[in-house]
Order: structure tokens, then sequence, then C-alpha cells
């Protein structure tokens, strides 16, 4: 148990400044001020329960925390008591306490998180210094008794700062690269990756973020409280003062002032949010954070590389991007419209444009440079001559104040090329405007693309660097348009590969172009049928559509990313990932698809659409090698990832599904060995790939810290690229705030960098892979005889966990089950894991596990 360092400081009515002594390690004094702040917040926490409730209120809290362990592991005897003191309660008054509660740790949760990101800084600031890692110091721990509060308090405390801080350290670049130097990695071999770095994170929308986006605004603003009280303590402890200023009473009462807003507000959605709500709270992650974020890890990567090694050159500013499925994930989700995706992309592009206007704002304020005192190249003047020709209203407007100042004359030209495809954004995001073109704006006063913008922008830092000057603002702003251009983010286009079979069956039957119905075909008729009319030059779906509704939707969906590609660029929606993906036909599908829309061209036997097959059950894992090795023996495939990708073919991996289907050390087992086998094919065939992780939050569904499930990747499967979905509910704990969204990006960087040059594991140890082996089996077999052969499980299932209140919730634009029928096969892996988490009943993190385990060591002890 934690002991509280001040008394003064931690259980005082007053809560006075902590008392911080010379000889405190760097986790002590984080320790302390984190004590510190939580009893700050939990004292105004009771002082509006008091006020917005009563005493009574109140009284019953502090009774049963007073009954209760810092762990919840009460003894039966307690139990007994919490049950009846809570039996006793009236709906209103356990309603009440339940609701403050639920606010208690929130708050809590809301500090820990504050601190972790100080505590992050400090870490980092550590490492830079000695590369290496702050231990906790021992001395803070001894068996002191403890009020109920300071118990919770010490609880909550203990993993946070004893564990992480072990491992906080480890997976910085300041790390990194001491390591690599000191393994005596050779250099061109960093360099070689470095260069080909590709670090991908696709944030998705799911039924499990329940959290409304009003609650966690007000989770910020309560985080920037916070930020603003440290820094107001930090000053005056500096100056020798007491922490009780009137800046740091302001503070409090605005903190109080957020706690009594929060509490009259309801937790839960209202009414179902549509996609669009959804596309809103995820940009508000880029809106809020990782738009500035990005610049600061570039220049973290790039100085701890050059700190170890000086003649090394930095990455690519993109070498981490992002990409989306909110707004273009239509599997099962028939409110992902080919009109909500066209909307989804001008949303996005809405955002970073005026991401960029006020870049360049503040980029005016700052190059006043005069002609008089510095010089200009010509390429500079002739650009401002062109713009002068095709904005003359510029020109008169803004020539007398700027006639000596030619970068602000540069900047107001591209400003209003800015505002000029901002409007027309607009006007393309509106009504019908995915299909009309705004005349009335001349070509030449806005940009097609972000590489025009980019192009300008160059030429600035062209014209600064040539002439011994340089920019901070520009570089941050150079690298954002690198990785963000006019998107944002990518759209990744996901629906399930029955849809495909079933359009092209209705378009087949409708033209009558086989001797029978499509999906009679076996297998084999179908890949020789998909692969010629691959290179048939005709149309084979017509103008009009006297299709299902399905069906249409379906052509519909790959003409509006033909007209994204046209609008946006190529980059703004370029993967199509096929989910329950079994045969190659699958692929070809989509492909052919493609074609129709005008994103195949047989002619050249080009795409500007990836085909990304998505494995999720273990059958289509066992089935995964056949299914590559097969296309890329196909001519017409492989002709075509050579000419349009490289030769790189993308492969999505589902952890989610995989786990229902046969139980996590199975499901875990089968997609490892699924990699070995596709990076073993690829090798073969002269191709690359890249393998996509369809990683959840939660462990059931393939969760847990990025930096180590990366690490244990097999040899060669990272080889500097990955691919990870980043789901609904990890989005708050990972990217709410600054800090914690530059240690989540960097973690990943490192550690697709360390397990990409020091591939080290069990890979090579053939008696891993037979114990492996039968521990995946057994543990395969006890888990489907409990879910899939026992006849009760599936009431088994309503009973214990909340499924069918989970499924009324009003949280998610996408229905918890695919077809609405109430079996296993079609109830979807997140809700199914969600179920479990909400009884506390984590079945799908460890059945299975433990019985293979114990049989194994029964039968072979040695």
């Amino acid at each position: 148990m934690t002991t509280r360092p001040s008394d003064d400081a931690l259980t005082s009515d007053t809560a006075a400044e902590p008392n911080v002594s010379e000889e405190m390690t760097v986790s002590s004094v984080s320790d302390l001020f984190l004590r510190h702040r939580l009893r700050i917040i939990e004292d105004l926490w009771e002082a509006v329960l008091r006020q917005e409730c009563g005493q009574e209120l109140v009284d019953l809290l502090n009774q049963l925390r007073d009954l209760c362990s810092p762990e919840g592991q009460a003894p039966a005897v307690i139990e007994a008591e919490v049950l009846k003191v809570v039996e006793k309660l009236d709906l209103n008054a356990a309603i009440r306490a339940a609701r403050a509660f639920a606010l208690y740790f929130q708050l809590i949760n809301i500090v820990e998180q504050h601190y972790e990101q100080r505590d992050q800084q400090e870490q980092y600031r550590a490492a830079r210094e000695l590369a290496g890692v702050v231990q906790p110091d021992p001395s803070q721990h001894d068996g002191n008794g403890a009020s109920v509060a300071g118990r919770l308090e010490a609880n909550l405390l203990e993993k946070s700062l004893q564990e992480e801080s072990i491992r906080k350290g480890v997976g910085t670049f300041h790390w990194l690269f001491p390591s690599l130097q000191s393994l005596n990695v050779p250099p061109q071999h960093i360099q070689k990756l470095i260069n080909q770095l590709d670090v991908q994170l696709v944030f998705t929308a799911h039924p499990t973020e329940i959290v409304r986006h009003t609650i966690r605004d007000k989770q910020r603003r309560i985080a920037k409280i916070l930020r603003q009280l440290d820094q107001v303590e930090d000053r005056l402890m500096a100056l020798g003062l007491p922490a009780t200023s009137w800046e740091a009473e302001l503070l409090r009462d605005q903190l109080t002032e957020e706690i009594r807003l929060w509490w009259r507000t309801d937790e839960l959605h209202q009414f179902k949010p549509t996609v669009l709500d959804e596309v809103d709270y995820t940009l508000h992650y880029f809106q809020e954070v990782l738009f500035d974020a990005i610049p600061q890890l570039y220049q973290r990567f790039k100085q701890a590389m050059q700190a170890s090694f000086p003649g090394m050159q930095p990455p690519r500013y993109d070498f981490c991007k992002f990409g989306s499925w909110v707004g273009s994930d239509r599997d099962g989700n028939p409110s992902v419209t080919p009109q909500v995706t066209w909307q989804t992309a001008c949303y996005q592009r809405g955002l970073v444009l005026e991401k960029y206007l006020q870049s360049i704002h503040r980029l005016k304020d700052l190059l006043s440079l005069s002609l008089h005192w510095s010089d200009v190249l010509p390429d500079l003047l002739e650009s401002l001559e062109q713009d002068q020709l095709q904005m003359p209203e510029i020109y008169d407007q803004l020539a007398i104040r700027y006639r000596q100042e030619p970068y602000r004359l540069k900047l107001a030209y591209i400003q209003k090329r800015l505002e000029n495809t901002r409007d027309r954004n607009a006007h393309l995001a509106h009504g019908d405007g995915f299909q009309q073109e705004n005349g009335d704006l001349n070509p030449a006063t806005l940009y097609r693309s972000g590489g025009d913008f980019l192009a300008e922008l160059r030429l600035i830092q062209r014209n600064l660097t040539e002439t011994g000057l340089s920019c901070r603002d520009l570089e941050f702003l150079i690298c954002q348009v690198e990785i963000y251009s006019f998107n944002l983010a990518h759209l990744d286009v996901r629906q399930e590969s029955n849809r495909h079979s079933d359009t092209l069956n209705e378009i087949i039957e409708y033209l009558q172009v086989l001797h029978k119905p499509y999906l009679e075909l076996s297998e084999a008729e179908r890949s020789r049928w998909l692969a010629t009319e691959l290179q048939t030059r005709r149309p084979l779906i017509p103008t009009e559509l006297p299709f299902s509704d399905k069906a249409r939707e379906t052509i519909e969906t790959f003409r509006t990313i033909r007209r994204l590609q046209q609008e946006f660029g190529q980059e703004v929606c370029q993967t199509y990932v096929i989910s329950m993906s079994h045969e190659v036909s699958d692929l070809l599908e989509v492909l052919l698809l493609a074609k129709e829309a005008g994103l195949y061209d047989p002619a050249t036997g080009t795409s500007t659409v990836q085909v990304v097959p998505l494995f999720e059950t273990v059958e289509d894992l066992l089935k995964a090698p056949s299914v590559l090795t097969e296309i890329f023996e196909l001519p017409v495939y492989r002709t075509m990832l050579e000419r349009s990708f490289g030769s790189l073919q993308e492969v999505m991996l589902g952890y989610s599904d995989s786990n229902k289907d046969s139980g996590f050390l199975s499901s875990n087992w089968e997609i490892h060995k699924a990699q070995q086998a596709l990076q073993s094919i690829a090798e073969q065939h002269g191709m690359e790939l890249r393998i996509f992780h369809g990683r959840g939050g939660s462990v059931g569904r393939g969760g847990g810290p990025a930096y180590e499930a990366i690490l244990a990747q097999p040899g060669r499967s990272v080889n500097g690229r990955i691919k990870i979905t980043e789901q609904g509910e990890v989005l708050a704990s990972k990217y709410s705030l600054p800090e914690l969204a530059l240690y989540n990006l960097e973690t990943v960087t490192t550690a697709v960098i360390q397990g990409s040059l020091l591939r080290t594991g069990f890979d090579d140890i053939q008696p891993w892979h037979e114990i492996m082996e039968e521990l995946a089996d057994r543990s395969r077999r006890h888990y489907r005889s409990l879910i899939y052969e026992q006849p009760d499980f599936i009431d088994f299932f309503h009973q214990v966990t909340p499924i069918e209140e989970i499924s009324q919730l009003q949280i998610s634009s996408r229905p918890a089950r695919r077809g609405g029928k109430k079996d296993l096969s079609s109830l979807r892996a997140i809700p199914w894991v969600f179920s479990w988490t909400q009884s506390r009943f984590l079945l799908p993190a460890w059945y299975g596990v433990g019985t293979a385990l114990r049989d194994f060591l029964v039968e072979q002890p040695e």
C-alpha cells in the first residue's frame, strides 16, 4: 500500500500545496503532485454533490466507500453489508449514487491521464539525457494505514507510477537510436529502413464508444484547467510562494463549475447518432490534437536520430499517416451511403483547409521581410507576376500595402486561393453538390490538390533558405501538408464479399452473358470468367441500373470513389477492403466492379484502387496463403500490382471475428502463422506485403499495448511498414491530449523500427511451433465445446450479459447484428466482447487458455 507523502497536502480540507523535498525522485514528485490533485478533485466532487443533492447522498457515498476495499475485492461479510445498504435505497437514491460514483471515477481517470502525460514529459526529458529509465523509488511504499480515500488513491496510483514508469523510457526515439548504436546495427541498414518507413493508423467508429461527444468536451476542458493549475502552482512554488493565489482559486472555481455542469448533463445520447455525427466526433481528435502534434513527432524523430547518427538523413515528413473508416465503412451499416462518403471527404477537406488558413494568417504576421533589408530570388518575383495576372483584384487591394513585402504579398495570394478552394468545397458538400461543378471560379484562382499548395510553400521556404533565413512555423506547415494534404485522412471503403457476388449475379442475369447464374459457378469458373472480363474493354454495366437497391448502392459506391479521386486526388480513397474474404474471386469481383467505374484500365493494366482482402475467421486465415498464391500467379492481377502499387499487396487480418470463432489463444496463433505464411509467399513471388492489423481496444479483440504487440509479430512481417486500426473505444485514451498522442505515435513508430531491425523471438525454434500448435488446438476445442456446441449457451449469454440493452443503446449508427438474426453467427464481434465486459465476465479474453495450459503441463510436465 502506498502511503500519503504529506498529510497536510492530502488530508486537510483545504488541500494545501505539497511539500516537495529536494531529495525526491522524479517518480516520487509525480506521485506527490498526483495525490495532491486527486484530493482536490475529490473535495470538489463532494462539494458539488453536497450542493446539488444534499449531505445525505455524500454520507451514503462515504459509507459505501468505507465498506469497500480499494481494489473492489471485499470479504463476503463486507459484501453482505454493502448489499444491505444498497437494498434499502429507493430507485432515485440508487440512480444518484450510481451516477455519483460514475462521475467520481471518470474524474479520477482524467487526473490520472493528465498526470500520465506530465509523467511522460518528465520521462522523455530523462530519456533524452540518459537514454535510460527513471526507476521508481521503493522508499515511497510501506505498510502504514491511510484513510478510505487514501487507500483508493493509492490503488489507482500503484500501476501508473510503479509498473508504467519502468517501461516509459523504452519505446521513445531517444531510447531507440542509442540502443541501435550500442548494438552496432549498420547505419546503412537503419537508413534504408527509415527511407521506406510507413506507419498508417486508421480510425474507426464502433458501438463500444459509449461516451457522448458532449462529455468528451467537458473532460477536455477539465484536463485543460488542470494544466493551467499546474503552470500556476509550478510558478508560485518556484518563487517560494504558497499555491493559494487568486489565479489558483479561480481555476478551482472553474473546475467546480465544470463538474456541476457535468452532473446535470445526460451521460448517453437521447437519439441515435448519424454517420456524419460519428465523422464529426472523429475529426475532433485531428482538430484539437493531431494536426499540431505531427510536426512535433517529426522533430522528436529527427533530433533523436541525429544525436546518435549525425550523418543520417531524416525520414519523409509523411512517415506516419492517418486513415479513416468513419463514413466509408459500409459493411453491415446501411446508413453509410455513397452520398455520406462524399460528404465525409468534403468535411475532412473543409477542416484541413481551415487549419491551413489559420497557419497562413500566422505566417503573414511573421514573414514581414522587406525588399529594403532582404534579398528575394527571381523565381519568387516571377511567381508574383503570374499571381497578378491570375488574381488582379488581390493585387489592386494589396499592392500598395505590400509592395516592399514580397512574402506577405505571396501569402495573400495563397490565402485567397485557399479561401476559394474552401468555398468550392462547401459548395460540393451541400445538397447534391457532389454531382455538380461550380463554374463561377477560375481554376487558376484555387488549388486542385494539396501538391499545388505545397509547391508554393516550398517556393517560399527555398527563398528563405537561400537568403540565409528559416521559419519554424513554415516548416511545421509543410510537414502538415505533406501528411494531410487536402484530405486529412485517406478513406478506406469496406464492404462484405457477398455484396459484390450478389451484385454481379444480378448484372449477369440481366445481361444473360453466362449459361447459368453467376452464383452457381464453381470457384474455378468464377475466377476464369472474371480474369477474362477484366481484360475486356467493353463496358459490362449499363448506364441505367435496373437492379435491386443493394446492387445499385454497390455500383454507385464505386462510381463515387471515381468522382472522389477526380475531384480530390487518388489518395483520398484508394483502398477497398473486402470483409469475409474467402476466395480469389472475392478480389477479382471488386476489381471488375472498379473497372466498370473507370478505376481499373484494362488497356494499361493499371488501377487507382487497391483491393485488400480481410481474412477474419480461423478457416479463412488457414486459406489465406493459398488465396495469395493464386492471386500472385494470375497475370492480370499481378500486372496490376506491379504497374499501380509497386508490387505491393495489402492484406488485412481480423482479430475480433477469429477470436469469437475459436477463442483467444487459437485466434492469435492462427494470425501469427498466417503472417509468416503470407510473408513467405510474397517473397517467393517477388512481391511486397503490408499487413493491415484489425485490432480492437480490448484483449478479446486483439487489443493491448501496441508497442509490445508490434514487437511480437513474426520476423520480416513488419519490414518498416505497418497499418493498424485505432478503434472507437481507444481514441480518447490515446489521442485526447497532445502528449498522450505523441507518446502513442512515438512508441508505435519505435516498435516498427525495432521489430524490423532487431528480429528476435521464437519463430525459428521448432519446438515452439509444435507446442503452440498443440496449445492452440486444445484451447480451440475447449472454447468451441462451450460456445458453439452447448445448445443452451445462447440463452445463458442473453441472461448473464446486457446484450439486448446494448443493442438498444443510442451509441452508434451501426447495428449490433448482421441481418437482425439473434444467433451468435450474426452477432458482431464488437458487441459480443462489449457485453461480456459489462458483466465483468471477460470470457473472450481467456476462456480455453487455462484448460490448454493445465492439460498440456499434466501430460508433458517436462
